[in-house]
């Protein structure tokens, strides 16, 4: 099917990102994102697709995810697009609590490169690029944390 170096580029490569809902304590429920983490495919997404507080409830309700657009199912058949739960193959993933901004950023330590907040007072997304910093034995050591603009449409490479 796939060469191996291919498929372990396929494997290794992805934008991995971090979704959220800002509650109205300022804690965040959140779901991990694997594909396409960027401003430009995934921000465009969420503001395209899941731009209500009850669409972006349903979203993180089904836990961890391969990716919110996917037309392809886990054996790799097309299919219509829908949102690729890692729960789907079996996986037993749950959304996760943080407390506030401050933990939300600290605790993306499956490396995300991007994180995403859901404002539902606003019906806005927000996004922030984050680079974490390690130790030797690979702890986090410092976190910097840069907000990032979504872009109102896909880029023309990717749209085609």
């Amino acid at each position: 099917m796939f060469h191996p170096l291919i498929l372990y580029y396929l494997l290794l490569m992805a934008t991995r990102s971090r979704i959220g809902l800002r509650l109205k304590d300022e804690s965040i429920l959140s779901v991990y994102h694997h594909w396409d983490g960027y401003p430009q495919w995934l921000g465009v997404t969420l503001n395209e697709k899941f731009n209500t507080k009850d669409k972006v409830s349903e979203l993180l309700d089904g836990g961890d995810i391969s990716c919110c657009d996917s037309d392809s199912d886990w054996n790799l058949n097309k299919v219509d697009n829908h949102v690729q739960y890692y729960n789907d193959r079996g996986d037993n993933t749950e959304p996760r609590l943080d407390l506030n901004f401050d933990d939300y950023v600290n605790n993306a330590n499956s490396g995300e490169e991007y994180v995403y907040i859901f404002s539902p007072e606003y019906n806005v997304w927000e996004c922030y690029e984050i680079n974490h910093s390690y130790d030797e034995d690979y702890n986090i050591t410092d976190t910097n944390v840069v907000s990032k603009s979504i872009p109102s449409n896909y880029p023309k490479e990717l749209s085609q």
